[in-house]
């Protein structure tokens, strides 16, 4: 993957902190969930954050607004979610973060909103991401009163009244011999 889409260079900070607002492009979305059920709904979101520095670590504070689509988990159907994430992050200089060797280790409850950069830039896509992941329900509706999938759309129909499908008819021959023994 090439440039970063949501890049904060350090060296435009200070103490006192600057706005930074980006787009948060629907191509980017689907790109950064791809392999996920969610995708984007289409439109823009946006990503507002204020950035400044404290010594050698850089404080991000912001909001993140974007609209998703999921699959209903009773009908299937498309469901429009709406993400409206509040972020705070603590970006310290990877050397400082003690993760040399790839050994996993455990975080402790002070490092659970911190974020390794590079010394030169502070890049929010993979916190974005994980914010998107973060906000999507277990259990998607498209609506609370969604009724699911329907096995059959005329009720009144009985299963006799169906064709059966011919690649079933070996499947139904062998079970109607298994229920005759």
């Amino acid at each position: 993957m090439g440039e970063h889409e949501f890049s904060i260079p350090v060296s435009d900070l200070d103490a006192g902190g600057k706005e930074f607002h980006f787009p948060v492009r629907a191509s980017w979305v689907r790109g950064a969930l791809e392999g996920h059920e969610a995708t984007s709904a289409g439109a823009d979101g946006t990503l507002a954050v204020r950035a400044s520095k404290s010594g050698h670590d850089v404080v991000v504070h912001g909001t993140l607004d974007a609209s998703l689509t999921v699959p209903c988990a009773r009908c299937l159907e498309p469901a429009k979610l709406t993400v409206h994430a509040e972020l705070g992050v603590l970006f310290v200089p990877a050397s400082r973060l003690g993760s040399a060797g790839g050994n996993e280790r455990e975080l402790s409850q002070e490092e659970a909103d911190t974020l390794p950069f590079d010394g030169e830039k502070v890049v929010l896509d993979d916190l974005v991401r994980d914010e998107l992941v973060l906000e999507i329900p277990m259990i998607p509706l498209c609506s609370e009163d969604c009724p699911g999938m329907s096995p059959t759309p005329d009720h009144e129909a009985s299963p006799a009244d169906k064709p059966i499908d011919p690649r079933l008819k070996p499947l139904l021959d062998f079970a109607a011999r298994k229920a005759k023994e």
